[in-house]
């Protein structure tokens, strides 16, 4: 494992960013690392600007700020623009379609898209839950620092993970499970 995993998520207000990073955070902590999170917003209720940093190690943090990204989950354009080039080579962007329409072909990191608003809508009639899908692909992403089955468990053992309906959840495991049989 790594010594130290750097996430950053950033789109806009009521998008469930500071959720993404705590859901982060929660898995992590599960799994027996240490974790700090940033998070940072404007003033605005919704449709502000939204940032949270979450740092993972197995050892202790001495500084929770990520400056170099494993990891950026971009939910919107201007924060797909803004911190595109803090992602080193080797790293990893996960975005949404629905708000990043316009990629950067020469960054040095790859670039996964995942239609999380769009699943949202499909299978829950809402985009609420596009904050939780975005996470669906981590587990082949990051299996270079972590055990998928503590991934997994860590999805089923919290209960802040499970919605009221519980239908986010099945789908989510299901989506989990059939990428750790890639």
């Amino acid at each position: 494992m790594k010594e130290r995993v750097e996430i950053v998520a950033s789109g806009f207000g009521g998008q469930g960013v500071v959720r993404l990073g705590q859901i982060l955070g929660q898995a992590a902590v599960k799994q027996g690392l240490h974790v700090t999170m940033l998070k940072s917003h404007g003033t605005e209720m919704r449709g502000g600007y939204v940032r949270s940093q979450v740092v993972m190690s197995p050892k202790n943090i001495d500084s929770p700020i990520c400056e170099s990204p494993d990891y950026f989950i971009a939910l919107s354009l201007a924060a797909y623009n803004r911190f595109k080039d803090t992602v080193p080579e080797g790293g990893v962007i996960l975005y949404d379609p629905a708000f990043v329409d316009r990629l950067d072909d020469g960054l040095a990191c790859r670039q996964l898209s995942v239609p999380a608003k769009q699943l949202s809508v499909e299978k829950f009639n809402r985009p609420i839950f596009a904050n939780t899908i975005i996470l669906v692909p981590w587990p082949g992403t990051w299996s270079s620092w972590t055990r998928m089955s503590s991934w997994t468990a860590s999805w089923q053992s919290s209960p802040s993970f499970r919605p009221r309906t519980g239908r986010l959840s099945r789908w989510v495991m299901t989506a989990l499970n059939r990428e750790k049989s890639t």
